[in-house]
């Protein structure tokens, strides 16, 4: 860093990272989700909203942060990161404890979502429509004529009703893996800049150092 730099650099613009962005978008998503498929008297709809909050907010708090403490904004992006990390447990949960069926990474449909880039709640619930209509009615019709659906008993048969939380909760995951992996680069990117560049007090010696020169 040269001596006529600032003492306390631009800092804020969170608005504009793409991990802020995502991250609001699984906010949205993720209240919408509890509201419509977990009960709002338990923990978990509380803990899931709570996380996934604590994402955005982080990741804002961390960027305001960064003009006199690095330290503090690494601290806060590493604790956006955590706290995505604990909703992607419960969503997994979610499908687990439901026998709902986790996607693969490369799973078509988790690639049309983020192929489409969506910017609101709205957008994820457009492609979920889209997505029940081509896999989830159409699938469930090709398996009732399958013989190994024939042979199972009634009461383990999967609906089109159950379908939707599949598609919503997995949908909820393959962003917040894009999400992850944006605050992965951008806490490397952090902890290099803290490297080469230091924190407050260094920068506020070069400063001290600076003025004492030119007088």
């Amino acid at each position: 860093m040269s001596d006529n730099q600032p003492l306390i650099p631009k800092h804020g613009g969170y608005r504009k990272l793409k991990s802020f962005q995502l991250a609001q978008l699984v906010y949205d998503v993720t209240v919408r989700f509890c509201d419509r498929y977990i009960d709002k008297r338990s923990r978990t709809h509380d803990q899931m909203v709570q996380a996934a909050r604590s994402g955005v907010q982080n990741i804002a708090e961390g960027s305001q942060a960064s003009g006199t403490s690095k330290k503090m904004e690494l601290k806060l992006t590493n604790v956006a990161r955590a706290s995505l990390e604990e909703l992607r447990l419960d969503y997994e949960g979610f499908l687990r404890q439901r026998r709902l069926k986790v996607w693969e990474r490369q799973d078509q449909r988790r690639t049309e979502l983020i192929a489409r880039r969506p910017q609101s709640a709205d957008d994820v619930v457009e492609w979920a429509k889209e997505t029940h209509g081509r896999h989830g009615h159409n699938g469930l019709q090709e398996l009732k004529k399958s013989n190994k659906f024939q042979k199972k008993s009634t009461t383990s048969m999967p609906s089109i009703k159950s379908t939707y939380p599949e598609i919503a909760a997995n949908g909820a995951l393959a962003l917040i893996t894009v999400a992850v992996s944006l605050l992965d680069r951008q806490l490397a990117a952090q902890a290099k800049a803290f490297e080469t560049e230091g924190g407050f007090t260094e920068r506020l010696y070069r400063t001290r150092r600076s003025k004492r020169r030119g007088e």
